[in-house]
């Protein structure tokens, strides 16, 4: 695959702390055609490294390419190619949901059809109504709806579907996979563990400012999961639980047994949540501070 961007020994510091650098050389890459997830604990420089590459902080050392390109050689037309949308939205409340999107819109050469996408994500029947009396969750998917107005071929989201309720959260999930399936890329940031299990080809852990264990979902499972099978099944009206040892589980008499033998109600792999990969990676819960 072609990449989209690739990131060598990004370091960033901030004008009031200049001795303090937030970023400390991190280096990956992230492939056109790929959901790229960046997870990490508050304050790791995941927010940061999203304003660097969407060019909202420009004073970084280290080297930057997108499509073959050094970022910094882009001028203002590189915001025509990406979407945005950070976790907290931003529109003007005393403006409808359409007044909103037009306006945005009106910033871009290209533009995707706003009445489909609002149709989409649910908000069509509420287009005339101020953004000031949305819910949470209108305002969400009004957020992912301005991220798409330019038709982008990289989204930059921040958690996309905070606040939305698991149908609606659905729907994002899907557009965001039918974007991906048009070759675009994602760069994804989020605390929410089932969209990344759900949405991500890959990933990487940011702490203090440094990456780690940058890798696929699938494989992270595979390293941090036990390589067992959990049986649950009825006997003499209790439910008892065994578990097994992957190797040679074929060959197992008493897993064969059961089997034949016993009502099993569940069987499933040791297969570990990402929830608990991001806990053993970073050392802290999903919400520390």
């Amino acid at each position: 695959m072609k990449p989209a961007f690739i990131i060598e020994d990004l370091r960033y510091a901030y004008p009031t702390n200049k001795k303090q650098d937030v970023l400390k050389g991190i280096s990956f890459t992230v492939d056109q055609g790929e959901i790229f997830g960046l997870l990490g604990p508050s304050g790791a420089g995941k927010s940061t490294t999203q304003k660097v590459l969407t060019r909202l902080l420009n004073d970084y050392r280290g080297s930057i390419t997108y499509f073959d390109r050094d970022l910094k050689s882009y001028d203002s037309r590189f915001y025509e190619e990406i979407g945005v949308g950070f976790e907290m939205p931003v529109h003007f409340s005393k403006l409808t949901g359409l007044e909103n999107m037009r306006y945005f819109a009106s910033f871009y050469q290209k533009k995707n059809d706003i009445e489909t996408l609002l149709k989409r994500v649910g908000l069509w029947e509420y287009k005339d109504i101020k953004v000031a009396e949305y819910s949470k969750g209108m305002k969400v998917r009004l957020n992912f709806v301005r991220a798409l107005l330019n038709d982008p071929k990289v989204l930059f989201l921040d958690e996309v579907t905070n606040g939305l309720d698991p149908k609606n959260a659905k729907i994002i999930k899907d557009m965001i996979r039918e974007f991906k399936d048009q070759n675009r890329t994602v760069f994804l940031t989020t605390h929410l563990m089932n969209d990344v299990e759900q949405l991500c080809d890959k990933v990487a852990f940011c702490i203090n400012g440094q990456l780690h264990e940058i890798s696929k979902v699938r494989d992270l499972k595979l390293k941090y999961g036990k390589k067992e099978v959990m049986v649950e099944y009825r006997e003499d009206d209790q439910l008892k639980i065994e578990s097994f040892d992957m190797n040679n589980i074929a060959d197992n008499p008493k897993f064969i047994s059961l089997l034949h033998h016993k009502g099993l109600e569940t069987i499933h792999s040791g297969e570990t949540t990402m929830e608990d990969i991001f806990i053993k990676v970073t050392g802290q819960a999903l919400y520390e501070e």
